[in-house]
């Protein structure tokens, strides 16, 4: 198993459809209770591990996490209601060490836990026109909302899965 893809790369069906995005969210829905229960009594010590040399802690990827969701809701929230917008990648090594990353997982995991609401809801409501609506990244070029949504799911377990592997380590 390759450590920097757990649960392997990111995979998204050509035929993207409501009910895929229905999976995608259930996932999303039940996210927080899973991490909470992975990491809620961790001790300082534990939340320094990493899952191999060079990587970010257990606490670097818990941040992570909430902060990557909040991009990700942003953007698509933009392409809900712009004509393909074009939204900026942020840096997540520079994100992962600002001054914020040092406080106790407890507030990322609540902001988690708001905005995956968000994203269920939201993600509930779409439509087959909306799922093909797009935005362009300044890096990775037009995505879809379909896209977005499988990303949103992948990326969360992609990092729980880093977390358990620090952890049994």
């Amino acid at each position: 198993m390759d450590v920097r893809f757990p649960i392997g790369s990111l995979q998204v069906p050509e035929n993207v459809t409501v009910e895929s995005i229905q999976g995608w969210l259930q996932e999303i829905e039940s996210y927080v209770i899973k991490l909470r229960e992975t990491v809620n009594s961790l001790s300082d010590e534990e939340l320094s591990k990493t899952y191999r040399e060079g990587s970010w802690t257990v606490r670097q990827l818990v941040h992570h996490i909430a902060d990557s969701q909040l991009n990700m809701y942003q953007r698509l929230k933009l392409t809900l209601t712009d004509e393909n917008p074009t939204v900026p990648a942020f840096n997540e090594e520079k994100w992962a060490v600002q001054p914020d990353t040092k406080l106790p997982i407890e507030s990322s995991i609540k902001m988690l836990e708001g905005l995956n609401e968000r994203i269920v809801a939201l993600g509930y409501s779409l439509t087959e026109a909306q799922l093909e609506r797009t935005f362009t990244h300044q890096v990775n070029g037009e995505v879809t909302v379909a896209k977005k949504f499988a990303k949103l799911a992948w990326h969360e377990e992609h990092h729980l899965a880093h977390i358990k592997i620090a952890l049994s380590n």
